[in-house]
Order: C-alpha cells, then structure tokens, then sequence
C-alpha cells in the first residue's frame, strides 16, 4: 500500500501498526481521500444471508455504499474455494462485506436491509439453498455493530415480525476470505437483480 504524504500523520501510521499487528484481518475503518486532502472514514459491515450473490446485489442499491465483495467467513480453512466451502465441512458463510460511509447511511439502516434481503428463520439455508454457508450470520467489526445488531433482532422477535423464531447467529468478524472473482458482482454483470 503506498500511503500519499497526506495521509503518512503519526496517527494513520499508529493505526497501519495497530492493523498490522492484528494479523490478517482488517479494521472496520478505512481511511480514503475525499477531495482535498480530507481523510473520509469507511466503515464495513458483514453479512451472511444465503447465497452471496442476491445478498450482495441489494446492498449495491443502498445510497452511501461505496463498495462490496463477496467471500467466506467464519470457518476453519484458510482461504477457502468456493468449490471447498460447498462441501460444506469448512464452517465458513457465504458472506457479503460491505463498506460503506456512515455520514450517508447508517450500520442500522444496513440491518434493515439485510433482514429484509432473507428469510432469518430458516436454519442453514435459504429456499433451494440448503448447507451451513447459507445461515443467516451477521458478523460484527466493533462493540457498537454487536450492540446494533443484538438490539435490531430483539426488536423483531419482540414485535414478532416472522412467525417462526430467528436463529440469526452474531458472530465477532473474522478474516474476510475474497471470493473468486467470477462471483463478484455476479447479478449485475449478466442484467439481473435476484437470484430467484
């Protein structure tokens, strides 16, 4: 990564060693330019709700979305193929990371799209789609995204919105595994908006 002198102050190098000693993962702030040497902060937000590519294409429609990936997360092998994760003895989610600017769109309204985008009742699967890389998972970058996430589905089991329990599991982040990138952006580069 080359870093401009704009962007080389004592405090982005004190997060750059803070990162690197975290080993692999990345941090759910990104620092990137805006303008005039104005450093604007990215968050990212991960989801798991079923195959990533429908997850992925409703959440390039959210104003205030800068960016998404698709990939695995949350199992137990080391960067994982898509081919791996099917067979489904990794542990890892098909997931959807999302980055987004939080002066634009908050990280509950991104919750609301993401229970809107799957049904969070269906334990390890999604319609068609059944096997433990199609659970419902929402995977939190910091204590507030833990918070936010609690909160958001006790509110909708306390307001009883679905007539079966949820069994979202909220999981601490862990590495983002990219997928293959003939997945990526797999709805939008053939002109379609869903999957089913």
């Amino acid at each position: 990564m080359r870093i401009t002198a704009r962007l080389a102050s004592p405090a982005f190098a004190l997060v750059l060693l803070v990162a690197g000693a975290a080993g692999t993962a990345e941090p759910a702030t990104t620092p990137t330019e805006a303008g005039k040497g104005v450093v604007k902060t990215m968050e990212k937000a991960t989801f798991g709700a079923g195959c990533f590519w429908g997850v992925e294409a409703a959440f390039r429609r959210v104003k205030g979305v800068t960016a998404t990936a698709v990939g695995y997360m949350g199992g137990t092998k080391d960067n994982p193929t898509y081919k791996e994760v099917c067979t489904d003895t990794t542990g890892h989610a098909e997931v959807v990371e999302v980055t987004y600017d939080p002066a634009q769109v908050s990280y509950e309204d991104l919750l609301k799209v993401f229970w809107d985008s799957h049904d969070p009742t269906q334990l390890n699967r999604q319609g068609p789609d059944i096997g433990t890389q199609y659970r419902s998972v929402i995977f939190y970058h910091s204590p507030e995204q833990e918070a936010a996430a609690r909160a958001s589905l006790a509110a909708l089991e306390k307001a009883k919105r679905f007539r079966r329990p949820i069994v979202t599991q909220v999981e601490p982040a862990s590495t983002f595994w990219r997928a293959e990138e003939y997945h990526q952006q797999y709805l939008e580069k053939r002109g379609l908006t869903n999957c089913h």
